[in-house]
């Protein structure tokens, strides 16, 4: 049980917690989480909404593609590019590796 001097400090410690700097993000997210798993529950269970849904995300990833095409297709050459990078590295760590097993002789070896 409380005495009473817990229940007169309760307001303060209370008031101390409600002012917190991240209290009304939490209380936001929260609240999303709750509203869209009450949505997205209603959405599974109409066909026709869950098309809408569908229908909608599409144009709006097909909007954003369109919107953001120069930078994606950069973004996707610096990839590849990087991927070529790290593969051309592990081939020649693997080399490196046959080389020191085997005894057989490197690249850097017959050009020297």
């Amino acid at each position: 049980m409380m005495s009473e001097d817990m229940m007169h400090q309760m307001p303060a410690m209370m008031g101390k917690m409600m002012s917190h700097p991240m209290l009304p993000g939490a209380m936001l997210a929260a609240g999303g989480y709750a509203a869209g798993k009450g949505l997205l529950a209603g959405a599974m269970r109409n066909p026709l909404a869950l098309l809408a849904l569908g229908a909608a995300g599409g144009l709006v990833a097909g909007y954003l593609a369109c919107k953001y095409q120069k930078e994606i297709v950069e973004a996707a050459s610096k990839l590849m590019g990087w991927g070529k990078d790290v593969a051309a590295e592990q081939k020649e760590n693997l080399a490196d590796l046959m080389a020191e097993a085997g005894g057989a002789p490197t690249q850097s070896d017959s050009a020297a």
